[in-house]
C-alpha cells in the first residue's frame, strides 16, 4: 500500500517506520522531526500525500489538523482515505472528515493509546472514528501499528473514546499517587499498599502497571527519575479536551474538572513540564493538606 505520513516526531517517527518495515510505501512530511529508516522524505505535505492510497497524519491539535488537512484533501486522490491518529477535539475531527468526505475521500479519526514505547513496539490501541469501509481499508495498517483497534462509531467517536479514556486515566492517577502520599504519612510500606491494593478493589492500571511509586511493582517512569513515557502537559491538554467536550455536551464532570486544574498547577506553576504525568506523587509528597 501507498501511504502518506504527516508528523513523525515521537510518535509519528516509530509508527511510520514500522510501516515501512512491513514492505508499505511511505512518503514523510515532518518541518523538524527526521526521517525514520525507510520512510522517502517529501518537501510539503501535498507531496506525501499525492497518490497515497491512505494518508496518516499525527499533529499537535485541531487547530493545526485543520490547517494541513486544507493542503492534504485537495491532493489526495479519489478514495483514498485521511487518517488522523492525532488526539484533537471531537469538533476539529468532524470538520476535517466532512471536508474529506465532500471531497470524494474516506476519513478516520483513530487517536491511539500505548505512548512512545507502544509506538516503537507497534502495540498501540486504535480508538476509531469513520464508516466501516473506511475502517477495513486501514485496519491493515492498524493490525502493524498496534495490537488492537476498535471502531468506536461515526466520525468523531474515535476522539470521544479517547478523551473519555483519559479522564479516568488523569482522575485514576491523581488518586493513586495521593495514596501512596497517605500511606507514607500513615507509617505504611509501599510495596505492601502495592500488595494490597494491586489484588483489591482498589486496583487499576495506574497501581498495577504504571505505579507512580519508584521500586514498587513493575518497571515504570517513575523507575527512570520521572522521565516521560506520558508527559504531564499532554495529560493536560487530554484533560483540557475533556473539559471542552463536557461543556459542549452539558455533561457533569466534576472529578475531571478538578483534575485538569490539578494538572495546571503542576504544569503550569510548579515544575511538572517535562516530566512524566506520574511526577504527581512526589508532588504530593511536598505538600500540606492546606496547600
Amino acid at each position: 500500500m501507498k501511504i502518506g505520513f504527516i508528523g513523525l516526531g515521537n510518535m509519528g517517527g516509530p509508527m511510520a517506520r514500522n510501516l515501512a518495515a512491513a514492505g508499505h510505501e511511505v512518503a514523510g512530511f515532518d518541518p523538524v522531526a527526521p526521517m525514520p529508516q525507510g520512510v522517502t522524505a517529501t518537501p510539503d505535505v501535498a507531496t506525501a500525500a499525492r497518490g497515497a492510497d491512505v494518508v496518516i497524519t499525527m499533529l499537535p491539535d485541531g487547530a493545526i489538523l485543520r490547517r494541513v488537512a486544507g493542503d492534504l484533501i485537495p491532493a489526495m486522490a479519489s478514495g483514498a482515505v485521511l487518517c488522523d491518529c492525532s488526539t484533537v477535539d471531537v469538533e476539529s475531527a468532524r470538520a476535517v472528515a466532512a471536508q474529506a468526505v465532500a471531497a470524494g475521500l474516506g476519513a478516520l479519526d483513530a487517536p491511539v493509546s500505548g505512548g512512545i514505547s507502544g509506538a516503537a513496539a507497534g502495540t498501540l490501541t486504535f480508538m476509531v472514528g469513520g464508516s466501516d469501509a473506511d475502517f477495513a481499508k486501514v485496519q491493515p495498517l492498524f493490525q502493524i501499528m498496534g495490537q488492537k483497534a476498535v471502531h468506536c462509531g461515526d466520525s468523531g467517536a474515535g476522539q470521544a473514546a479517547k478523551i473519555c479514556n483519559n479522564m479516568i486515566l488523569g482522575v485514576t492517577m491523581i488518586a493513586t499517587c495521593e495514596a501512596f502520599s497517605l500511606a507514607d504519612r500513615l507509617g505504611l510500606d509501599r510495596g505492601r499498599l502495592f500488595d494490597v491494593v494491586s489484588t483489591s478493589s482498589g486496583s487499576s492500571w495506574t497501581m498495577n502497571t504504571y505505579c507512580p511509586a519508584p521500586g514498587v511493582g513493575p518497571q515504570s517512569p517513575a523507575d527512570n527519575g520521572y522521565k516521560p513515557g506520558f508527559a504531564a502537559e499532554l495529560m493536560l491538554k487530554d484533560l483540557r479536551l475533556s473539559q471542552q467536550a463536557a461543556e459542549a455536551a452539558d455533561a457533569p464532570t466534576p472529578m475531571g474538572e478538578l483534575a485538569a486544574a490539578l494538572y495546571a498547577r503542576f504544569v503550569e506553576d510548579e515544575d511538572g513540564r517535562g516530566k512524566d504525568f506520574s511526577a504527581m506523587l512526589p508532588r504530593f509528597e511536598g505538600l500540606h493538606r492546606r496547600d
